[in-house]
């Protein structure tokens, strides 16, 4: 009879579980709070085999709560109602859990709006998204978000000592350090393949461990290199100009199982914020590869990827479209808002319509004269200035 690991270690107490120390350690807001058996609507994102749903039934038993574990792939709202109707006229609320809650409609997502609010209900999900981008607002300005880590190499052995203390059988140093290598910072990978191992032999040896996991799980983040890492790399990569560097981290990201979208997304922002004008034409080519890839699927991504990539890292780069902003929004926060002349308000009779004097007529447009914009000349922003220079210089 095959052993159920994820079962037998299942930890019951915050103290029994592993990993997550960033905000499960007794000095943390998370830790005191769930010490208490204070319960909140709350997202936990992360990586797959991390914790997320175990840390979600240990919160439902600190707070004597009933567990409802639902799949948003599957879910239907009226499981939702039954649960509340069920629960209408008791003190404490239930838990429902809802996994790869990234996946509900933004219909599904409105109708938990209400109980939420209402506190009917405590709706904790998980998700191997980010939430920043894959939720609704108001379901954001609803609950808490806690992201979950990989489980770092020391943390995977904890695991295997653990479970060696709960299931006898003994594995040699090599085997040891293939395990936790090749499980990428996830504990249901490890339990998995140790589980599979222990179906074969109580000796584990590296042998038998290659033959059931030739190579390691690419979820894409381990101990060492997390896939925000790897990503910001590439970044860097593209800003120095680097294609071949930025090449090799776009091939590492790929590989590890990053989405396409999710690195085209980061291509647009970087085609505004580091190309902007000196090559406007940046964030049309990084626009149409994010929609490219929303409608193809890897492997052929993948080229599409390539060549923003590389035409990203070969055009000339200017960060003042960037700077511009910042500089505007720091003005805006820390002094007085400037009054709106008059002349440009709506339906104002004294406006001077630049194309009825050929193009540009000069005229006051803010109540005091502020600079943001510093173009650095560079690329097609020289163009622009020159255009800029050509519009604006007085006419006979």
């Amino acid at each position: 009879m095959s052993l159920n690991l994820t079962t037998i270690l299942q930890p019951k107490e915050l103290d029994e579980f592993i990993g997550q120390s960033h905000i499960l350690s007794p000095d943390k807001p998370l830790y005191k709070l769930l010490s208490k058996g204070e319960l909140f609507h709350t997202i936990f994102f992360g990586p797959p085999g991390c914790g997320k749903t175990t840390l979600a039934k240990i919160c439902a038993k600190l707070s004597n709560s009933s567990f409802y574990y639902l799949d948003a792939t599957s879910l239907k709202v009226e499981e939702i109602r039954k649960i509340l109707q069920k629960h209408k006229d008791t003190l404490l609320k239930p838990l429902i859990f809802i996994d790869e809650i990234h996946r509900l409609s933004k219909n599904q997502q409105e109708v938990l709006l209400l109980p939420m609010e209402k506190k009917e209900c405590t709706i904790v999900g998980a998700s191997t998204e980010n939430p920043y981008y894959t939720l609704t607002s108001g379901i954001r300005s609803r609950v808490m978000l806690f992201e979950f880590k990989p489980l770092t190499n020391k943390e995977l052995e904890s695991l295997i000592e653990l479970a060696q203390k709960r299931v006898k059988f003994s594995i040699n140093d090599k085997a040891k350090e293939y395990l936790i290598h090749s499980s990428s910072g996830d504990a249901r990978s490890l339990l998995n393949l140790l589980e599979f191992a222990l179906a074969v032999e109580n000796n584990i040896s590296l042998t038998t461990l290659k033959l059931l996991r030739n190579q390691a799980v690419n979820e894409g983040v381990n101990s060492n290199d997390k896939h925000y890492d790897i990503i910001s790399a590439m970044i860097k990569s593209i800003r120095g100009s680097d294609i071949n560097a930025a090449l090799y981290y776009l091939a590492r990201a790929i590989e590890a199982g990053e989405k396409a979208d999710f690195i085209a997304r980061r291509l647009v922002i970087l085609s505004s914020e580091d190309v902007g004008n000196a090559n406007p034409n940046a964030l049309n080519i990084a626009t149409n590869t994010l929609t490219a890839v929303s409608h193809i699927g890897y492997p052929e991504s993948r080229i599409i990827l390539s060549q923003c990539v590389i035409y990203l890292a070969s055009s000339p780069k200017s960060n003042s479209c960037y700077k511009a902003i910042n500089e505007a929004q720091k003005f805006v926060k820390e002094n007085p808002i400037l009054q709106i002349p008059s002349h440009i308000k709506q339906n104002s009779k004294k406006y001077l319509y630049p194309h009825d004097f050929g193009g540009y007529v000069k005229q006051k447009y803010m109540q005091k004269s502020v600079e943001f914009y510093k173009s650095k000349g560079i690329g097609f922003e020289k163009i622009l200035n020159e255009w800029l220079e050509k519009i604006t210089e007085t006419k006979e």
